[in-house]
């Protein structure tokens, strides 16, 4: 199968360019899964796991919400913050998450729950991300920059 351009850019940087095989993206009602020659596509990303598999590896980034267009052969993410598996701390993460939880438990409006709740999301994936990282037998290129990514 041809390869695609995957482009993801934060208000930063650029986090990743090459050509992949697939991506995995977690949009707003669900996993969304882009092959090459995709149908044309805009769409709200949700925070959760980006998958890009290239030559048989898969790399994982975490996004914390954004837009990803499909357009031509080209997949362009837009993340509001975007990261790669070997830049997530753990101990940080685990530690959002456990100030999230205390903000959950102390909220004083609908606004600060829902704020609370996205942040706790946002700490879940970035330590899920870095855990499958560290995890004996996980899927090849998982804690390695993945293919083609500025280092």
């Amino acid at each position: 199968m041809a390869p695609m351009l995957l482009e993801i850019i934060t208000a930063e940087r650029q986090v990743y360019s090459d050509e992949v095989d697939a991506v995995v993206a977690p949009g707003i009602e669900g996993q969304l899964g882009i092959l090459p020659h995709h149908a044309p596509l805009m769409t709200v990303l949700q925070p959760g796991e980006l998958l890009i598999r290239k030559g048989g590896e898969e790399a994982y980034l975490a996004v914390t919400g954004g837009f990803m267009e499909v357009l031509g052969n080209k997949v362009t993410v837009l993340a509001d913050a975007a990261e790669r598996s070997d830049e997530i701390d753990e101990r940080r993460a685990q530690e959002a998450i456990e100030q999230a939880q205390e903000r959950i438990r102390n909220r004083g409006s609908d606004e600060q729950l829902e704020e609370a709740l996205r942040s706790l999301r946002r700490a879940q994936v970035r330590v899920g991300i870095a855990r499958r990282r560290r995890r004996p037998g996980g899927p090849p290129g998982v804690g390695q920059p993945p293919p083609g990514s500025p280092q």
